[in-house]
C-alpha cells in the first residue's frame, strides 16, 4: 500500500476549516521556509490527526495514541474540538512541556518505556482492551494523508517550486509530502545521524530497527520507519544525514535570524542546507519545511 495525491486531494476536502494553511516565508532568493510550526498543536500532525479522527466513528473509550509528543498534542487537540475522550502514551523521552501541553488539553497522559516502541506497545494493548480507534503516529494511510496536505498548500503557494526538504522519523510526512507532490518536486528527506530509520531501510531494502539518541529523539524518535511510509518514498527522494550539531546550530538560527521558534525536529530540515549536506544548484527553487515549535523557549 502506498499514498497517493488521491488520498491526500480527500484529506484536504475533509480537513477544511479544521487544520490552518500555514504561510510561507521567503528568507532569502529562492529559499523559503513553510512555518508549520505555526500549525495548531505546534506541528503539522493536527493534520493527519484530523483525517484519521473524522474518518472514523470513534466509540465511547475514544482515541489512543502513541507519541514522542507532537502527535499526541495533535490528536489531544483535534479530540477536544471534537468532543472526543482522548489517551495518550508517551515514552519517558517526552519533552516535559509536551507532557504539560498534553494535559492541557484534557488528554489522559501515560508516560511509560524508554523509547517511543514501547509507549507504542503499551498503547495497542490499551487499545484492544478498551476498543478505542488507534490513531498511529505515521503508520497508517488517513495520517499520511493527512500530513500530505501540506504539500498540496504548498504547490498552491510557490507554483514553480523545485525542492522541498523535510525532516524524517516515522515517515508519516515524508510519505505524504512525496504523495501531495506527486512528481512535481523533488523531495529530499532529513534525518539525524543517529536516527537513521529511512537511510538503513533504503540500505537495506526494507524497513529495519535502528538505535534512537541525540537531540531528535523525542519528536523523530521511530526505531524503525513505517511499512506505508517506506512503500510510498523509496526510489523518490535523496536522504540525507545531519548531525546533532547542525541541527542545534540550525535551530539558533531559527530563533536569531527569522524570530521562528522551533524545536530541534523543526530545525532538522534547515539544518540539511546550512550544514551543506544538501547543497542546492543554482537557481533551485527550495522549500523548507519547519514541522514543529513545541519547544522550551527558555532554551532558545
Amino acid at each position: 500500500m502506498t499514498v497517493t495525491r488521491a488520498d491526500v486531494d480527500r484529506a484536504s476536502g475533509r480537513i477544511a476549516g479544521y487544520a490552518l494553511r500555514t504561510p510561507v516565508i521567503e528568507v532569502e532568493p529562492g529559499r523559503w521556509l513553510k512555518l508549520e510550526c505555526l500549525q495548531h498543536s505546534g506541528s503539522f500532525k493536527v493534520r493527519g490527526a484530523f483525517n484519521r479522527m473524522l474518518g472514523a466513528t470513534p466509540p465511547a473509550a475514544g482515541i489512543i495514541a502513541a507519541s514522542g509528543g507532537n502527535h499526541g498534542l495533535a490528536v489531544a487537540y483535534a479530540a477536544r474540538r471534537l468532543g472526543v475522550r482522548a489517551e495518550i502514551f508517551v515514552p519517558e523521552v517526552c519533552a516535559p512541556v509536551k507532557i504539560a501541553g498534553l494535559r492541557a488539553l484534557g488528554a489522559r497522559v501515560v508516560v511509560t518505556g524508554a523509547i517511543y516502541q514501547e509507549a507504542l506497545d503499551a498503547s495497542r494493548k490499551r487499545a484492544a482492551e478498551t476498543g478505542a480507534v488507534d490513531i498511529h503516529a505515521y503508520d497508517q494511510l488517513d495520517v499520511a494523508a493527512g500530513q500530505g496536505t501540506l504539500a498540496a498548500e504548498l504547490l498552491e503557494q510557490i507554483p514553480d517550486l523545485d525542492t522541498v526538504v523535510v525532516a524524517v522519523g516515522g515517515g508519516g510526512l515524508v510519505a505524504g509530502v512525496v504523495a501531495g507532490l506527486d512528481g512535481r518536486a523533488k523531495v529530499v528527506a532529513v534525518e539525524p545521524e543517529r536516527i537513521p530509520t529511512l537511510r538503513a531501510a533504503l540500505d537495506a531494502g526494507e524497513p529495519v530497527r535502528v538505535g534512537v539518541s541525540g537531540v531528535g529523539a523525542d519528536a523523530l524518535g521511530a526505531s524503525t520507519i513505517g511499512r506505508l511510509a517506506y512503500d510510498t518514498v523509496a526510489g523518490h527522494v535523496t536522504s540525507v544525514l545531519v548531525s546533532d550539531e547542525a541541527i542545534i546550530e540550525a535551530r539558533h538560527a531559527l530563533w536569531h535570524d527569522h524570530h521562528v521558534a522551533a524545536e530541534h525536529a523543526g530545525a532538522a530540515a534547515l539544518a540539511a542546507l546550512r550544514a551543506g549536506v544538501y547543497t542546492p544548484d543554482e537557481g533551485e527553487r527550495v522549500a523548507v519545511i519547519v514541522c514543529g515549535s513545541n519547544t522550551d523557549p527558555a532554551t532558545l
